[in-house]
């Protein structure tokens, strides 16, 4: 039985809380699902399975399962493993979805073109909405995907700088010109600014 319509690992939260929508605003047992749509259609409203987590009897809510869908089982607590079993006996659809992210991260983390090419077709092949999305929107891209597999190299250094520039140039707006952020920013030398 499908976990609410399907997961769109693309493009961020926003839709993920699009997809998770139905799930927190539907009764416990669930209501009525609709037709799979295809791969140019909006995501179909499914039938909402609610699970229990089997150690507290509580509903394990949908920022949970999103969570536990991701996450390597090797780095999972005894409760998490218990969960993600619960919710595999649950719905075939988040076994399926588990699965496929778990290979696609083991793609980004050293994988080949071909497995790449298999996995885009595994996807599309899926039934999933947000999994077909997903492996489309990959597919509008798909030189920039193959190089981000088969490279070694990465932007995240220079990312991380960018984002430390804009929280420290938030944190001091309104307060100091451009020096103070150039202090703040490089590090210290002994012939630089920060000299006393």
């Amino acid at each position: 039985m499908p976990l609410c319509g399907s997961w769109r690992l693309a493009n961020g939260a926003s839709h993920l809380a699009r997809f998770l929508a139905p799930w927190r605003n539907r009764s416990p047992s669930g209501e009525s699902g609709g037709p799979l749509a295809s791969d140019d259609d909006e995501a179909p409203a499914a039938t909402c399975v609610r699970v229990r987590d089997p150690m507290s009897g509580r509903l394990i809510s949908p920022r949970t399962a999103a969570a536990l869908c991701v996450k390597p089982r090797g780095q999972l607590t005894d409760r998490q493993i218990v969960n993600v079993d619960a919710l595999k006996v649950a719905s075939d659809e988040f076994t399926t979805m588990r699965r496929l992210a778990m290979r696609f991260q083991g793609l980004l983390r050293g994988g080949t073109a071909e497995r790449l090419d298999i996995w885009l077709q595994d996807a599309r092949k899926s039934g999933i909405y947000g999994l077909r999305r997903f492996a489309r929107a990959i597919r509008q891209d798909i030189e920039a995907v193959r190089n981000a597999v088969l490279e070694p190299w990465s932007n995240g250094q220079t990312e991380g700088q960018i984002n430390k520039l804009k929280t420290l140039k938030r944190a001091m707006y309104g307060r100091a010109g451009i020096d103070l952020l150039r202090a703040r920013m490089l590090p210290l030398d002994d012939e630089g600014l920060h000299r006393e």
